[in-house]
């Protein structure tokens, strides 16, 4: 693991996304700013944004939260908004990074019904790297190569890199494989509220009752339907977003035990330390310790 002692937030400011919502970035000319960086992108970093990672050439392996995930020549790397993640600056390899704003996936998700970016890293069923087939790799490589063109000055069009992004997002979610494609459309749009409901509600409740509420189902129906998707119960789902977003907290600004527990609504401190050690078999002091020392 690598060492997540203070660990930033991370907002992207170049101009393309300002405009667009999307900015598409050759890995070498990411490599050559790296001295411009108020951060190391080698250590862990939060980022309020979501980045695709496009592997065009080499090998090597991409930190998110607490995983290390390899990766090959073909691969796509999936990082959610809020996630922590950490670049292979040892291997460099070649390839795109897409940074995507929230407001652009609002501008396109109603039109298009994916999966892709909500906060599918609770089910261990969508896997955050994705090695591409060669039909597929032909269609990301025409599809990014439209976007970038249609990001400059002289043929900035909005409206198309919408369309084209909107391809490159459904020719993805084709290969992209989890166990949730047995279910209908409606039981993947319900499936992914709730996980968008528990990262949004979780310091609020963590009673799966109240999110059965949320959207107006029962407590049986919403644990039925975890269970179809990803062989879990409702509870299980937002407990492993809760224990994630401990983890995170500790090792931001290195936040006190008390502080973390606290801010995600546990009002008592004694209990909040016990959840953690019952999940991860650490206190939260001993896993802040572990990682200082990796």
């Amino acid at each position: 693991m690598k060492s997540i002692k203070n660990v930033p937030n991370v907002e992207f400011r170049a101009p393309n996304i300002q405009k667009s919502g999307v900015e598409v970035l050759d890995l070498d000319i990411f490599y050559k700013k790296l001295s411009q960086c108020k951060f190391d992108p080698s250590k862990p970093h939060r980022i309020n944004y979501f980045c695709f990672i496009y592997i065009t050439e080499g090998e090597g392996g991409h930190f998110i939260d607490f995983q290390y995930h390899t990766f090959q020549k073909g691969s796509f790397i999936f990082v959610n908004k809020n996630q922590v993640h950490a670049f292979d600056l040892d291997s460099r390899p070649q390839g795109k990074m897409i940074n995507v704003t929230e407001a652009f996936f609002d501008s396109i998700l109603t039109n298009i019904r994916l999966p892709l970016f909500t906060p599918t890293h609770l089910v261990s069923s969508y896997l955050p790297v994705l090695n591409l087939s060669q039909t597929l790799t032909q269609t990301c490589d025409a599809l990014l190569l439209e976007i970038d063109r249609a990001q400059t000055p002289a043929n900035s069009d909005p409206l198309l890199i919408q369309l084209l992004f909107s391809s490159l997002l459904v020719a993805l979610a084709r290969e992209r494989k989890s166990n949730t494609e047995h279910l209908s459309e409606t039981q993947t749009m319900r499936f992914n509220q709730f996980l968008l409901s528990i990262e949004e509600k979780f310091t609020h409740t963590r009673e799966a009752s109240a999110y059965a509420e949320i959207l107006h189902i029962s407590y049986k129906s919403l644990n039925q339907l975890c269970k179809l998707a990803c062989d879990q119960t409702a509870k299980q789902l937002i407990d492993a977003h809760t224990i994630l977003e401990i983890k995170r907290r500790l090792i931001i600004d290195n936040s006190q035990v008390q502080e973390v527990a606290y801010e995600l609504g546990f009002d008592d401190v004694t209990y909040f330390v016990k959840f953690f050690k019952r999940h991860t078999l650490l206190t939260p002091s001993q896993f802040k310790e572990y990682s200082k020392a990796k």
